[in-house]
């Protein structure tokens, strides 16, 4: 059985959304790599505390507000490793290398740094996601009225928009499809369609969105069609679904129902403390859904979630 080293990896944040990367010093394996600060976890050491000593030592912070975030395994020739990630979003002091590191803020969509860790890839293209994802919500609201308040939500900064809308006729739909890419387009957000390769293609939109029952029958990202750009998002319910999502490679999963919602009232919902377990353990970015709001970005944070999935809220 291999053994594996247990790291913490900080991905600290600029209220501007840049991160900070290192440059592996020299003596080191793999030196003069780009890599996210962090290190090994002590013997009897939680998470967090390892998380607030590495980065005390090596970059002289004092953490404040850190998350769990995503947890992933990479095997180097040297070392199998298990990178447990925060986003650390408040801190004390200015980051200063104390090791004999090169640091640099970066722009996680235009790292200009180079090489990058390989185990570092899969974590930018996930912070890249934006922190609110709409579902849309035009069979409620007429398809008038839902592109203007997405043209509101556009505006207000949402940047990743599910169509749903599955009860529409076909052609009604794939004409929302192609009036919500449109009008996304030139605000740089990103729209997949929920369920439908040929309509996605269709609509040039840029990616697709699996419910649970349509994931199960894939078996790996490439059986999901579309190009390699696409983003594909999976529903999830529990343990195994994201489990079998991550297998795919899936860009991010939904998590529901966190809380109680007017769409499926008397449902079993998760809770924070179960939500914060499963996402704690999930190697891709996991949006909770269910009962939250757009005010309920920085609690669903706290509990480990990229951010939150709003149906009627992202409309409002």
């Amino acid at each position: 059985m291999t053994e594996i080293t247990e790291v913490v990896a900080a991905v600290i944040i600029q209220p501007d959304g840049r991160i900070l990367l290192a440059q592996r010093p020299q003596g080191k394996a793999y030196a003069g790599y780009w890599e996210f600060p962090g290190g090994k976890v002590e013997p009897d050491e939680s998470l967090e505390a390892a998380l607030a000593r590495e980065l005390h030592e090596e970059l002289g912070i004092v953490v404040t507000r850190a998350h769990r975030w995503i947890t992933r395994v990479f095997a180097y020739p040297h070392a199998t490793v298990r990178l447990n990630f925060f986003r650390v979003f408040e801190w004390q002091g200015d980051p200063y290398p104390h090791e004999g590191q090169i640091l640099s803020w970066q722009r996680s969509d235009a790292v200009e740094v180079t090489p990058l860790l390989p185990a570092n890839f899969p974590i930018l293209k996930a912070l890249a996601l934006p922190p609110v994802l709409g579902i849309s919500h035009a069979e409620s609201l007429s398809v008038d009225t839902f592109l203007a308040r997405l043209d509101v939500a556009l505006h207000n900064g949402l940047r990743l928009i599910q169509l749903r809308d599955k009860t529409l006729p076909e052609d009604a739909r794939l004409q929302l499809a192609r009036a919500t890419v449109q009008h996304a387009r030139p605000h740089g957000a990103r729209v997949l369609v929920n369920g439908s390769l040929a309509l996605a293609l269709a609509a040039e939109a840029d990616g697709v969105h699996l419910d649970s029952s349509a994931a199960a029958k894939l078996t790996s990202r490439s059986d999901c069609g579309g190009p390699d750009s696409f983003l594909i998002g999976v529903s999830c319910h529990d343990a195994s679904e994201l489990r079998h999502a991550a297998a795919l490679q899936a860009d991010y999963a939904l998590l529901s129902p966190v809380l109680p919602t007017l769409t499926h009232p008397g449902a079993t919902v998760l809770g924070w403390d179960t939500f914060a377990t499963l996402a704690a353990a999930s190697p891709i970015p996991v949006y909770g859904l269910g009962g939250l709001a757009s005010a309920d970005v920085t609690l669903a944070q706290s509990h480990g979630a990229h951010g939150v999935a709003l149906l009627r809220g992202a409309w409002r």
